[in-house]
């Protein structure tokens, strides 16, 4: 990713503009030069000198400032961005630029930029379902807009409904996204596992293990990062998705199969982090099984090798998280399943175990 690119941040007149100072703060801490244009409503919501203390540039907010340092400013500022956020955009933002109105300086900048132009809106909810807003998202999404869509929440209105701008990490995740389409992974179709498997004894118990996901997680959010199009096959986590990461969601190791076996058609690597059960009750049982005095018996019988099963023209790319003789066990597992790259993990040590934000490989 290049750190020398410019975003221009677009604020506008939402409850949501307080939200633009972490924005602007976040993506200069990512190396991106950040440049505020805030309409005269986003104003009345924060103040431009805020936004200027966090982004370090001056913050445009009116198409008259004979102070400005650009002769034509709004022509300047689309030729300098590499990518404008539009965090938050409302209603109005939103039908402007559906009908090519250039009567502010966000939206005179924004119809005469050519590079992407992503959205990320926040309303009301009756103004985000209003047919009329949502005609206008369709028409810019058919002209290359791309749309951050907003979360369920509380509203400021104190109801619950979709229109809160979405969580700063989607937003930012857009802009990585977008412009990662030149990054070194470009054009590159990467399958990732992820968590742990579940197994069910019964409606209430199963067999698992203590895989959280973070690593696979992490590694679908660098893919991203570099240009490459991710498919992430998750196990149970409760771990938040990235922005721009295509992910299908599992629950046993038999369903783990069945997703990967499709979502390796076509890819370029297949990076296996998961921690699928070797094996899984032989049966489910019906009911909740009653506590015995006599203890359980639990049969078992052995899940299908999925790192070893999968092959085709990808490259492979397998995890060994073991508590002793790591080397020998991580070359033979390498062996066995015919892969071609062997992450060793020893999770013997308490800063790379399960859940941990650390490993060891």
């Amino acid at each position: 990713m290049n750190k020398e690119q410019t975003v221009v941040l677009g604020i506008t007149g939402s409850i949501s503009a307080y939200k633009a100072g972490d924005i602007a703060s976040k993506l200069l801490a990512e190396g991106y030069t950040v440049k505020a244009v805030m309409t005269e409503d986003a104003c009345r919501f924060i103040s431009p000198l805020t936004i200027r203390t966090l982004s370090h540039q001056p913050v445009v907010t009116s198409m008259w400032d004979i102070n400005s340092e650009y002769s034509v400013e709004h022509v300047s500022l689309a030729e300098e961005a590499d990518v404008i956020l539009v965090a938050p955009a409302t209603a109005n933002i939103i039908a402007k630029l559906a009908c090519g109105l250039a009567n502010d300086m966000l939206s005179a900048t924004i119809l005469a930029c050519k590079s992407p132009v992503i959205i990320a809106p926040a309303m009301n909810d009756n103004m985000y379902s209003n047919p009329i807003t949502q005609q206008n998202i369709s028409k810019l999404k058919e002209w290359g807009f791309i749309f951050v869509e907003p979360e369920y929440g509380r509203l400021a209105s104190g109801k619950m409904g979709q229109g809160r701008l979405a969580s700063l990490d989607k937003i930012l995740g857009s802009v990585t996204q977008v412009l990662a389409k030149n990054g070194p992974l470009a054009g590159k179709k990467l399958v990732i596992s992820a968590g742990g498997t579940r197994e069910p004894v019964d409606p209430v118990r199963y067999v698992g293990n203590r895989s959280s996901g973070k690593m696979g997680y992490a590694l679908a959010e660098e893919a991203v990062r570099r240009g490459a199009s991710v498919r992430l096959v998750s196990g149970v986590t409760d771990r938040p998705v990235s922005f721009g990461v295509d992910i299908m969601y599992t629950e046993t190791a038999l369903e783990m199969f069945a997703a990967l076996r499709e979502a390796v058609k076509g890819a370029d690597a297949l990076i296996m982090t998961a921690a699928v059960a070797d094996y899984r009750p032989e049966r489910l049982a019906a009911d909740k099984i009653k506590k015995g005095a006599e203890g359980l018996d639990l049969h078992l019988v052995a899940n299908p090798d999925i790192l070893a099963s999968l092959q085709g023209d990808f490259v492979k790319v397998g995890f060994a998280a073991e508590s002793r003789d790591l080397m020998i066990n991580a070359l033979k597992k390498m062996t066995d399943k015919n892969l071609d790259i062997i992450a060793a993990n020893d999770i013997s040590q308490p800063d790379s175990t399960f859940g941990s934000d650390t490993t060891r490989l």
